[in-house]
């Protein structure tokens, strides 16, 4: 046993269930950490690309998706603990695009069919994604709103950084846009985290990726983690894969070289833009456990991220919103994060925070267990359940646990 309370025959096992995912071709590549009372555990498995020869390593960059969001509400907080922003004010001063919102009748109504706004929509809003806008849990087009917010490219699908239109044009855009629902009824996916983006970059004053830079990349050492890839660092980006629904087989999504990522896109999205490595995201995941310090730095108060990784929806907000049938039953949602309010399987005690990324990134962090946890791989998910790979990559982590 080591000091971190890991079993090496246990850690054995869970290398074992993830080099099963890469010899079967699930996935061509895997990298995994584990880290528990300050030991860390890591471990690479396949290659950066579907047949090629070059190994994915501790240090390989992977497009982090939806894990970028957490970092924007941490970076939201900053601001608010400087008084720049305050949780409960509208953000009409900063975003003037969004004053007077109406909102649509219904979702499946026409564009013009609607209602003012009760109230505006406020910064926490944004941070617990109540602010009406979201992902509609439908197939593309199905609602006229679901039609304009494409035809605007307002990104309802997976992140493509070459696509949206820089910040002040999309948020004019959206702006032009009813809400889907009234802000504070529904908890809706994503788009609140891209108007974050937004809105820290008017209130600090600087572009989105300087102020992340600034406040929480440099002090956490996060080098490799950025909106797109130097040329300098692009051999260690892997090659981004989706799964092609009819066949099953892997397909490009998005290569290194030359790929969307591969230069700075117009619209630095909060929602799911970021790239970063393993050890990176351990900086912050470990933050975030350490009640924001890292080190001599305290990038978040105490507090601070007391509230962000506490349980922020009513009953009747769950009840008409999630991702997954039953998700809301045994987790909530934070600013930015999932939490775990009700246990209901080996992988995650009560309290455990963190979220996901659509192109095949998860992390946690476990106050219980002193813990962080972290998979990477080049595969998108192919819905909201997460894969196979997720849930054994968690179930194995856990099980590693003797002490």
């Amino acid at each position: 046993m080591t000091i971190g309370g890991w079993s090496k025959t246990r850690l054995d096992r869970m290398h074992d269930v993830m080099a099963g995912y890469v010899e079967r071709g699930d996935v061509p590549g895997i990298v995994t950490l584990v880290s528990r009372h300050g030991e860390v555990q890591v471990d690479a498995i396949g290659m950066k690309t579907a047949g090629g020869r070059d190994p994915v390593r501790r240090d390989t960059i992977f497009r982090i998706a939806s894990l970028t969001k957490p970092i924007a509400a941490a970076a939201t907080m900053i601001l608010v603990e400087e008084c720049t922003l305050r949780l409960d004010e509208p953000v009409d001063r900063l975003l003037p695009e969004l004053t007077a919102r109406k909102v649509l009748k219904r979702l499946d109504g026409p564009l013009d069919d609607t209602v003012p706004a009760h109230r505006p929509i406020t910064v926490r809003d944004l941070l617990t994604f109540r602010m009406g806008y979201g992902i509609v849990m439908a197939p593309p087009d199905t609602y006229p709103i679901q039609r304009a917010m494409s035809g605007q490219r307002l990104g309802q699908g997976p992140p493509r950084p070459q696509t949206p239109p820089a910040p002040d044009e999309w948020i004019r855009r959206l702006g032009t846009l009813p809400l889907m629902h009234q802000p504070g009824e529904k908890w809706m996916y994503h788009t609140a985290s891209d108007v974050l983006g937004v809105l820290i970059a008017r209130a600090s004053g600087r572009p989105l990726e300087t102020f992340l830079r600034e406040r929480i990349f440099d002090p956490l050492g996060m080098r490799d983690t950025g909106f797109s890839v130097p040329a300098t660092s692009v051999d260690r980006l892997a090659t981004s894969y989706q799964v092609n629904p009819e066949t099953g087989a892997l397909q490009l999504y998005d290569e290194a070289k030359g790929g969307e990522w591969s230069r700075p896109p117009a619209f630095p999205s909060a929602g799911g833009g970021l790239v970063s490595t393993i050890d990176d995201y351990l900086a912050f995941g470990q933050m975030m456990l350490n009640k924001g310090r890292h080190g001599s730095e305290q990038i978040l108060s105490r507090p601070s991220v007391e509230t962000m990784t506490t349980d922020q929806l009513t009953p009747a907000q769950k009840a008409a919103s999630g991702l997954v049938d039953g998700y809301f039953d045994s987790h909530g949602w934070g600013f930015g994060v999932s939490v775990v309010t009700k246990r209901h399987d080996v992988a995650g005690s009560v309290g455990t925070f963190g979220w996901d990324g659509g192109l095949g990134t998860s992390w946690r962090s476990d106050p219980t267990e002193d813990m962080v946890g972290i998979l990477m791989t080049q595969r998108a998910w192919t819905s909201p359940n997460p894969p196979e790979v997720c849930l054994d990559f968690w179930t194995s982590a856990y099980q590693a646990i003797t002490a």
